[in-house]
């Protein structure tokens, strides 16, 4: 058995400052987009040439977070409550022999200014920071197979949970519609999605929540009625 080493090509600026609540998948969330930065010596405007006419990207990246807890040969996936094992091949878990990623994300532009090439995409499901180790294009004729089968993940996760804002985020809502005028949107598509780990779902309601979101903590609770988001702390 050989051993193997890759280099890191790039980072991910993303909203997403840590794992909890980013979306189990790309895609699922309008306004939850980033950005790709090359690091050099791959930063060169000849590494992207053509990739422009390509509308959607393979990432291929390290799971950065958690790669120190090691592998495990059984998983809790989300998707089956949190309750039922699987075989960590039959699953997306972070937990794998190799830490290693694969996230499909639409491509919106590539920028390239002088030392820096910054490809700019769309919805994604990457932590802020995520190394990058490899770049591929998206080939619908080759990779979108409708028939396909995907067993316990077969169809999106609902995204039903009510998400209202208290009188005192709102006011804090108004204050940020200039510079992020898609706010008050993007913190419901995340929170609508119920993000909390399975296995605290039952418990006692009104328990507070928090989530670093672009610049702000965001404390939320979950209530009969859905959840309600308290505030928006600057950080």
């Amino acid at each position: 058995m050989s051993d193997f080493s890759f280099a890191q090509i790039g980072v991910i600026k993303s909203p997403w400052k840590e794992k909890f609540a980013v979306p189990r998948q790309p895609g699922l969330i309008d306004d939850g987009g980033g950005e790709l930065h090359l690091l050099s010596p791959y930063n060169q405007q000849e590494a992207v040439r053509g990739l422009e006419a390509f509308s959607h990207l393979w990432l291929l990246f390290v799971f950065h977070q958690t790669m120190e807890g090691g592998w495990r040969p059984t998983v809790r996936p989300p998707r089956l409550g949190g309750n039922a094992r699987m075989g960590v091949f039959a699953t997306r878990s972070t937990f794998r022999p190799n830490p290693i990623g694969m996230s499909l994300v639409e491509l919106k532009a590539v920028r390239c200014q002088k030392s820096q090439v910054i490809l700019e995409l769309g919805s994604l499901d990457l932590v802020d920071g995520t190394p990058i180790v490899d770049i591929k294009p998206y080939l619908p004729f080759a990779e979108a197979i409708p028939t396909a089968r995907a067993g316990f993940a077969q169809h999106a996760p609902p995204a039903e949970m009510p998400v209202r804002f208290s009188d005192h985020a709102q006011q804090q809502l108004l204050l940020q519609q200039q510079r992020y005028p898609q706010l008050a949107r993007f913190i419901s598509q995340v929170l609508a999605q119920d993000p909390r780990p399975a296995y605290r779902k039952g418990e006692e309601p009104d328990r507070e929540y928090a989530v670093w979101l672009l610049d702000f903590n965001v404390r939320w609770r979950v209530t009969a009625d859905g959840t309600e988001v308290l505030a928006l702390d600057p950080r």
